[in-house]
């Protein structure tokens, strides 16, 4: 489905309700698992999250994760300490192309059995679940967060708990900070000292019902709407001040783009500041690399330059994000480059219209670019991929006013 968006709404005004965390939700979804007596409530309905989901619960031989990388690192874990169960990883090819070789390795050190089916590296993978008492992994501090955190969240379940040391500079620190947290509500011990990270295992927990706050990497588009707009004011809940979610900083981030934030009841709201004085923006995003093509896009809408670094994780995300935001915005007339973790745009006026732009499978491209549609008429490609974080993405965005309909290829 190819969608043409465009809207004459210069004022933005509305109430939207986001979906559950992705992030939060699959990690609940694991120790859920773990520990049946957990009831989850405000879980996304993402793509991801189901096929995490139904993972979980079935008994087939063969699981199909197709595009979601969450699941494919967090289910290996899972699998890897389910005694007695044999699975074989696999998913689209795509995912037969991202890296699973460091957790792979990890999980060797534990005594996993687990071999590749096709390339070295790379799913699929064939695993075979087994009781393990080794305690201690040691892995690089560099590596996606998603490989550290699947070994935690099956840490409780451990003869012997984990003992994690992680070897140089820590990147994406929010995203082990909130896997600890959620480990934390449910009075498993945890510690997190210096490059050590330590799990004690824990048998049972207490029944408890853990709710979801709504996706932070979600709001970001929301952000970037506001910022466009002439006037605007958007609620979005749930949401909280002080929030397990790295992508919260877009709170900060956003200010220095003219988006004020305030918070009430669990909802937060949005409104662009008046006369505020745009400038070249340099953000070091180490920390919340999904929301960097939401920024770029910003940027670009608002006639500015930027220099964004921390992004070496992009490569592997869905696309390689870096080289696709460098086709797509250069198709809209961006002077824009690329390194292997930075992205700089050159401060451009011009916008081309009805430009198609490219999303590459890849649910963030489809709607970082979607609030360019407040500056021009823009064709976003294979516009149903946005399922796969945000179900709701395009109708949210005509209950505030834009125009949306299907073209041909």
């Amino acid at each position: 489905m190819n969608l043409l968006l465009k809207t004459s709404q210069a004022n933005l005004q509305g109430q939207i309700a986001v979906t559950g965390s992705k992030s939060e939700t699959n990690r609940l979804l694991l120790l859920q698992a773990l520990f049946p007596n957990i009831t989850l409530a405000n879980t996304s309905n993402s793509d991801d999250s189901e096929v995490m989901q139904k993972a979980l619960v079935g008994n087939e031989e063969i699981v199909d994760i197709h595009h979601a990388g969450t699941a494919m690192r967090f289910l290996t874990a899972y699998f890897a300490v389910k005694e007695g169960r044999e699975v074989v990883m696999t998913g689209s090819s795509r995912m037969q192309e991202r890296p699973i070789k460091i957790l792979v390795e990890a999980l060797a050190q534990l005594g996993v059995e687990i071999s590749y089916l096709k390339e070295e590296g790379y799913p699929p993978i064939r695993i075979k679940g087994k009781k393990i008492t080794a305690s201690k992994v040691t892995l690089a501090a560099n590596v996606s967060s998603q490989y550290i955190s699947a070994l935690l969240l099956v840490a409780p379940k451990l003869e012997n708990g984990l003992e994690l040391t992680l070897e140089g500079e820590i990147t994406s620190i929010p995203y082990i900070k909130m896997t600890l947290a959620l480990l934390n509500d449910l009075e498993i011990q945890t510690s997190f000292e210096g490059n050590v990270i330590k799990v004690y295992p824990k048998a049972e927990v207490a029944t408890k019902e853990m709710v979801v706050e709504s996706d932070w990497s979600s709001a970001s588009y929301f952000f970037s709407l506001v910022a466009l707009a002439d006037t605007t004011s958007i609620t979005l809940s749930s949401y909280k001040e002080n929030s397990l979610q790295g992508d919260s900083e877009l709170v900060s981030l956003y200010e220095k783009l003219g988006v004020k934030t305030t918070f009430q009841d669990n909802k937060m709201t949005l409104v662009k500041q008046e006369n505020f004085k745009f400038e070249t923006v340099n953000f070091e995003l180490n920390n919340t690399p999904d929301i960097a093509q939401t920024i770029v896009v910003t940027c670009l809408g608002l006639g500015i330059g930027c220099h964004l670094t921390g992004l070496h994780t992009l490569k592997i995300k869905e696309t390689d994000r870096l080289e696709a935001l460098r086709i797509e915005l250069t198709k809209l007339g961006a002077n824009i480059s690329v390194t292997n973790d930075s992205l700089t745009l050159v401060a451009t006026n011009t916008i081309n219209p009805n430009v198609k732009i490219a999303t590459y499978n890849d649910h963030r491209m489809a709607m970082a670019f979607a609030p360019l549609a407040l500056k021009v008429p823009i064709i976003i490609e294979d516009a149903g991929v946005v399922s796969k974080s945000y179900p709701d993405f395009w109708k949210d965005l005509t209950n505030l006013g834009f125009e949306t309909s299907e073209i041909g290829a």
